[in-house]
């Protein structure tokens, strides 16, 4: 994934300043996508678009229960590590990282779609 991104963002001409927000949002996203999702063997399709300002990424997954990454899980960021409760820090820093995050849901089809800037706008 992180090969195919870097080759879209020379190609595109997109600052390599938002690769590491964008690699590690994508990948977060994939990972809860797979580990929530067992119970299809669709593949996962990750689409690129290029925005004037940033890029915009959806990946889709295929014949999967609804997983709404949109929707914030509470996590103490105050806790020490080894007393909080594992699951959700991961979903809780795209969102605080990537500029807008929008979730589709419908006959089965989960898109996540999420947009960074090289300026917050």
């Amino acid at each position: 994934i992180v090969d195919q991104t870097s080759q879209f963002f020379e190609t595109e001409g997109i600052s390599q300043e938002l690769k590491f927000v964008v690699d590690l949002a994508m990948e977060e996203l994939f990972v809860n996508m797979v580990k929530y999702n067992t119970e299809t063997d669709k593949q996962i399709t990750i689409e690129l678009l290029s925005l004037p300002q940033g890029i915009e990424v959806s990946l889709t997954d295929f014949d999967v229960e609804k997983f709404n990454p949109t929707t914030p899980v509470e996590v103490d960021i105050e806790a020490p590590a080894q007393a909080r409760t594992p699951g959700g820090l991961g979903i809780f820093l795209i969102l605080k990282m990537v500029d807008s995050i929008f979730y589709e849901y419908k006959n089965r089809v989960s898109k996540i779609t999420f947009r960074k800037y090289t300026e917050s706008t």
